[in-house]
């Protein structure tokens, strides 16, 4: 099954964290925290500025982003669980992925 986001929205798939902390303790499933980073799996064409012209999203398929904790809406498509979003949720992308380490 295809989807297709409308208007600023973008299909969002959660990049699961680390089990581990930086000193190695396991961090078991029910005090894990919901992971803000994710990959744009689809977008929408565009939102409409006020004078109806398209302007197209800044985020592409492909990104990896950082969101808000409770940002967006959760969905299930084809046993996914994939989250929907407006580009408005989105913090910002990550350039390069291997570079960005949470504090500890």
């Amino acid at each position: 099954m295809t989807f297709r986001p409308l208007h600023d929205r973008i299909l969002v798939r959660r990049i699961e964290a680390d089990e581990k902390t930086a000193g190695g303790i396991i961090i078991p499933d029910t005090a894990k925290e919901k992971p803000q980073e994710g990959e744009v799996i689809a977008v929408g064409p565009g939102a409409r500025d006020e004078s109806g012209k398209l302007v197209e999203l800044d985020v592409k398929a492909g990104d990896r982003i950082l969101f808000g904790k409770w940002s967006g809406t959760e969905i299930k498509l084809d046993g996914e669980d994939l989250l929907i979003m407006k580009e408005s949720d989105v913090m910002g992308v990550i350039e390069d992925a291997g570079t960005l380490r949470k504090a500890a």
